[in-house]
């Protein structure tokens, strides 16, 4: 496969902030509840996580640069800026590498869920929430960054790069959130391969995260959105599978 050079072309203050960008356990929480934000704060310090917190959208999102966290959690209805759009506006946002983000919310509707999905969500956390169980989620997600396997993978116009969730279409530069660049990358690595909608959600999604296969239709869909419609072909009454052109 031909190479690809990629050239960032960033200014010398975007270079400092790549050096130092996506702090180890850092995680930036925003809730417009004073109590929650302090009970939340209070448990996860005590597991060794450093919190920063914001009363909404708008003043997390004041605070991405400086803070640089691999974990964002939002609240999703806050004054100001809700949870929705700061996840949109933070994966507009030119970082070096994207943070994780997560939704920690007491509303459950589908439409709610598939809102936050479709702004650039990797998870999904319902209020209440036992302190432990929080915990066990953010040490679940963290770990998925860490994962270590091939660092580029390619088919002809397209290629990814896992090390900073990058899909190469066409040689441009595509950010992919992460969940989405999960389910592209375990597509393309089983050409050929049908996966049924609860596959995707086992291996993409894993046990820790309770989501319904119609996550999976969404995901599929803004995927068939930034590449085409060609590449990944629907098997009726199965699932998907992946077909390079």
């Amino acid at each position: 496969m031909k190479q690809i050079k990629i050239h960032y072309g960033l200014p010398s203050h975007s270079l400092r902030i790549m050096k130092t960008y996506m702090k180890k356990n850092t995680i930036l929480f925003a809730d417009d509840d004073p109590d929650i934000l302090e009970l939340v704060k209070y448990n996860l310090q005590k597991e060794g996580f450093q919190v920063h917190t914001a009363e909404n959208g708008e003043k997390a999102l004041s605070m991405m640069e400086e803070v640089q966290p691999q974990l964002v959690l939002l609240d999703v209805m806050m004054p100001k800026m809700d949870g929705v759009e700061a996840c949109e506006r933070i994966r507009k946002m030119e970082l070096p590498i994207q943070p994780i983000i997560a939704f920690l919310t007491s509303r459950n509707e589908d439409f709610s869920e598939i809102a936050g999905f479709q702004a650039g969500g990797d998870d999904y956390i319902n209020k209440p929430v036992r302190p432990k169980v929080l915990i066990n989620r953010v040490k679940a997600l963290l770990r998925r960054t860490s994962k270590k396997v091939e660092k580029v993978q390619g088919h002809q116009e397209i290629s990814l790069d896992r090390e900073r969730y990058l899909l190469l279409f066409k040689g441009e530069e595509v950010y992919l959130p992460r969940k989405e660049f999960e389910l592209l990358y375990l597509l393309m690595n089983t050409e050929g391969k049908v996966y049924s909608r609860d596959q995707i959600l086992q291996d993409v999604w894993e046990e820790d995260t309770i989501v319904g296969q119609r996550t999976v239709d969404v995901h599929i869909r803004r995927l068939r959105e930034k590449i085409g419609k060609q590449y990944i072909r629907t098997v009726k009454g199965i699932g998907y599978t992946f077909k390079k052109q």
